[in-house]
């Protein structure tokens, strides 16, 4: 019996599709836009005037027809589902998954409802942002999130939010930055000791993710957990037949 391969894809093999921002900052290995990052192979679109500041501080205003654009070409390359490299994007979330009909995943927060429902009662999910000030009820109502979820931001730090956010700096001390999540982290537990577990929104979070967990004791979630799981349903495990049953 004959196998006949099925075409009308450009690129084959990366069904994942991760828009991303205009950005010069250092993306080291754990971030987002590392692609060493990921154990799988994945594709990338730059979206025309989408930075740090119009997305974060700014809602991303005036470019949702930007992103999907992008959204688009990926699924023209072969893409069968979107992520995007800023939890703030969580407005577009119905927007894109509408326009471009495969999966979309478009903020980290996203996890938010489904580590909540691992917690024994009265213990809640907590969530280090890159900018609490910025990060709205509306960001959260669209990923799923309770309004009055424990947050805390990075904007007191001395490095993260400096080197992502503002100017966009193109060299970042990077134990000062794993600092500023401690830090985040720290004063979080803090202010809520019912916290049980975090989910971190920002994409650039992940490589300080095990040393968050050390400090604290906690679960931490973050957008490599989202996506590892995001990837799997589409291509899931293939097992060997048994062989000694």
């Amino acid at each position: 019996m004959s196998t006949i391969a099925k075409g009308g894809k450009a690129l084959y093999g990366a069904p994942l599709g991760i828009l991303m921002l205009e950005a010069r900052f250092p993306r080291i290995p754990g971030d987002m836009g590392n692609a060493e990052t990921w154990p799988f192979p994945v594709l990338y679109r730059i979206v025309a005037g989408a930075n740090p500041e119009s997305v974060v501080l700014k809602g991303a205003a005036g470019l949702l027809p930007n992103f999907i654009a992008a959204a688009e070409e990926l699924v023209r390359f072969g893409a069968e589902a979107i992520t995007t490299n800023c939890g703030f994007l969580s407005l577009l979330q119905k927007e894109l998954a509408a326009a471009v009909k495969v999966p979309v995943a478009t903020s980290s927060l996203m996890q938010v409802p489904w580590v909540q429902a691992t917690l024994p009662p009265g213990r809640r999910v907590g969530v280090i942002t890159v900018s609490a000030q910025s990060l709205t009820p509306r960001h959260l109502e669209a990923a799923g999130v309770p309004v009055d979820t424990p947050l805390v931001g990075t904007e007191k730090g001395r490095e993260f939010f400096r080197t992502l956010v503002l100017g966009e700096q193109q060299d970042m001390d990077i134990d000062a930055a794993e600092q500023d999540i401690l830090e985040a982290g720290r004063a979080l537990v803090a202010a809520h000791p019912e916290v049980g577990a975090i989910v971190l929104e920002c994409t650039n979070m992940p490589p300080y993710a095990a040393a968050l967990r050390a400090a604290l004791g906690l679960p931490v979630y973050d957008i490599y957990s989202m996506i590892s799981w995001f990837h799997a349903g589409l291509r899931p495990q293939r097992f060997a037949p048994p062989r000694d049953w």
